[in-house]
């Protein structure tokens, strides 16, 4: 995957080497367990007895903004730069402004959020409250050794699918989830889980235009992203943690779902195509 010569917003806050401060309850504990979580293996509930464990929420000393130095933290920088480029593309083309992130959070094992206490044990999210993206570095490691899901563009898959969270908060997709269950085949929680598969597709297939060639990703690198897909369905995750597939309990969808729908932003690179709501097939 080509990346090096992407653009650098700085919109990364850095607070590897901080540890989180205990505060008051947050508000938004239940939003992290239910929706922009991979939660790889871990049911909502058991997330939110996590957050509610730690204390329900917490302050945190600000990190330093801008552009980290080490490489992991710069490509984070770079995807996340990437896929604010490309959809104030999209934005724009309908005679909207687009609200990037907040910031995009890399930190060690535990931080405070808007919604909570925010662990590595629960992979990256995305907070509604505060409007951030969290990341633990350490996750690149659990996420090709666990998952078997190698590369660059695995990774950058992960963090376009947790801005992908981003866009369905600030344009009311999140309030469509609400209608639905919180777990099942046609729940809410599947329904945008998938979506954010099909942004993420749309990403990688206008992150070339978007950045002047800058940030590129090849058939191979879309191989990578659908593998990643693959890797963190929910019937994969539970034949590997219970032996068993429970759709009762569904929150992401299948492996062959995230695949499709990953699949079908990448070859429309229309957001248009990713109306997993009104969709009478997931």
């Amino acid at each position: 995957m080509r990346w090096d010569g992407g653009r650098r917003g700085g919109n990364v806050e850095d607070r590897r080497g901080l540890g989180p401060v205990a505060g008051g309850v947050g508000i938004g504990g239940l939003l992290l367990a239910a929706v922009g979580y991979f939660v790889f293996g871990i049911d909502p509930s058991t997330t939110l007895s996590v957050v509610n464990g730690a204390g329900g929420g917490a302050e945190q000393q600000e990190g330093v903004r801008g552009t980290p130095a080490d490489r992991d933290a710069q490509f984070v920088d770079v995807i996340e730069t990437s896929t604010s480029d490309v959809w104030t593309q999209v934005f724009k083309a309908s005679n909207r402004s687009y609200d990037p992130p907040a910031g995009i959070v890399i930190y060690d094992r535990a931080t405070g959020t808007g919604c909570g206490m925010g662990q590595s044990a629960m992979g990256p999210f995305y907070c509604p409250q505060d409007r951030k993206v969290y990341l633990d570095l350490a996750f690149w490691q659990e996420l090709s050794g666990r998952f078997g899901a190698q590369g660059d563009a695995a990774r950058a898959y992960v963090i376009a699918h947790e801005v992908a969270h981003h866009v369905q908060n600030i344009t009311g997709q999140m309030d469509k989830a609400k209608q639905f269950g919180a777990k099942g085949v046609d729940s809410g929680s599947v329904r945008l889980e998938l979506q954010a598969d099909c942004y993420a597709g749309v990403w990688a297939a206008r992150a070339s235009e978007a950045s002047g060639g800058q940030v590129a990703l090849d058939p191979k690198d879309i191989e990578d992203g659908l593998n990643a897909a693959a890797a963190v369905g929910d019937d994969t995750l539970q034949k590997q943690s219970q032996g068993r597939v429970m759709p009762d309990a569904f929150t992401h969808g299948t492996s062959e779902q995230r695949m499709r729908w990953f699949r079908a932003g990448v070859q429309s690179g229309d957001p248009a195509k990713c109306d997993t709501f009104g969709a009478s097939r997931l």
